[in-house]
């Protein structure tokens, strides 16, 4: 799964820093979650609040079913900032800019799916079966984290350190083929964003 995901997004944007980072994000992601899930369920940091009693253990199942749910998950979304700040920069933005644009522009996506699938995982929470319990915890605690601290924090601040790094690409790999934006719509946009010509 990280080398399919690694090899997607190569393609897709032409750069060996982007899915370097995208995979090591995503792993950054999966491992807080890994480590909120042990600290409340296996060291029993929050029995009485969540209504449990824990057994010591997290169920066998529940690692492997996190990990491609959330990889799955978390790539949506970094596929998605990332392609609204790749066309700005094919339009000629500067990265920097592009990435606080960018930023702005999906702010709002994001933070609402966001918000809808961390209160559905958190319904879960609410169970009397403790892998489930689990399950909804864990699901709901990493996407709450992936969304802010990692896609709103972490992800533009690498970027921004990063300027025209991002777009890395090494001479032997310079055959890759090229995906453009549609061209009508980076016209489109080029033009709203161009400033209004005096009368």
């Amino acid at each position: 799964m990280l080398a399919l995901c690694f090899l997607l997004l190569l393609v897709t944007f032409r750069s060996i820093v982007i899915p370097v980072k995208a995979v090591l994000l995503n792993l950054l992601s999966v491992s807080a979650a890994y480590g909120l899930l042990v600290l409340v369920f296996q060291h029993r940091w929050a029995e009485g609040l969540l209504g449990f009693h824990s057994n010591g253990a997290i169920t066998s199942w529940l690692p492997l079913f996190m990990f491609v749910i959330l990889f799955g998950l978390s790539m949506d979304y970094h596929v998605f900032i990332l392609s609204r700040i790749k066309e700005l920069v094919d339009g000629g933005m500067p990265t920097e800019e592009a990435v606080t644009t960018g930023i702005k522009r999906t702010a709002g996506t994001v933070t609402s799916a966001a918000v809808v699938m961390v209160a559905v995982f958190a319904i879960f929470v609410t169970l009397r079966t403790l892998d489930i319990k689990q399950m909804g915890f864990g699901l709901a605690a990493a996407i709450l984290i992936d969304a802010t601290v990692v896609r709103g924090v972490l992800l533009p601040a690498t970027m921004k350190l990063l300027g025209d790094w991002n777009w890395y690409l090494p001479r032997w790999l310079e055959w890759l083929p090229r995906l453009e934006a549609d061209p009508e719509r980076r016209e489109r946009e080029r033009f709203e964003g161009a400033p209004a010509l005096e009368q």
